[in-house]
């Protein structure tokens, strides 16, 4: 499928204001940087946009709308719970670093904003990824492969041990992203524990 030109534009704009907020705070990223960096002028830029929260927002609901996308594949395929969680684990952290950081935006800066974009960014981040986990946990505690739990809740503690594999530190300890995933998926079934 070939891109208009707008649409294309669009993209362009969206790619470079991605990598300004993921390198600088909220604050510090303008209007005037966006043009700049995206090849526009700034009446090019606010054709598009009115301002630098209509942008950002559009920016987070694409970004998260295709991570939600990508992450609904391994909901809907067939296998374990763990083949499950192991292929959405994999597949996000597979992603180039600046799609996997995106992620991380949502909890920098939602305090920039107030009802109802508040509320509508945390339902993306939510439907993204939380979610997908929840489905899968939840089928998974219905087949009898996990014990009754809440599903909400165990996804969350699942979430944020992915997330925690995007720190420098987890960058450097693990070789790959199978690796992260592995570790991930052991610590959420069997813990720390040296039991087997």
């Amino acid at each position: 499928m070939t891109l208009t030109k707008s649409e294309t534009t669009l993209t362009n704009i969206l790619a470079h204001a991605r990598s300004l907020f993921l390198t600088k705070s909220y604050a510090e990223v303008t209007m005037s940087r966006i043009a700049a960096e995206a090849g526009l002028t700034k009446g090019a830029l606010y054709h598009h946009f009115t301002g630098k929260q209509e942008l950002y927002l559009a920016m987070m609901h694409a970004g998260l709308e295709q991570h939600r996308r990508l992450h609904q594949e391994a909901v809907e395929s067939t296998g374990s719970v763990w083949d499950r969680l192991g292929a959405l684990t994999t597949a996000f952290l597979e992603l180039p670093r600046e799609e996997r950081d995106l992620v991380t935006l949502v909890r920098r800066d939602i305090n920039v904003f107030s009802e109802p974009e508040r509320s509508e960014l945390v339902r993306a981040y939510q439907r993204c990824l939380p979610e997908q986990v929840e489905a899968i946990v939840s089928a998974g505690t219905s087949s009898g492969e996990l014990e009754p739990t809440d599903a909400r809740l165990a996804a969350w503690h699942f979430v944020a041990l992915v997330e925690v594999c995007l720190t420098p530190y987890a960058e450097d300890l693990f070789a790959s992203p199978q690796a992260k995933a592995a570790h991930v998926l052991k610590l959420f079934s069997a813990g720390a524990s040296a039991r087997s």
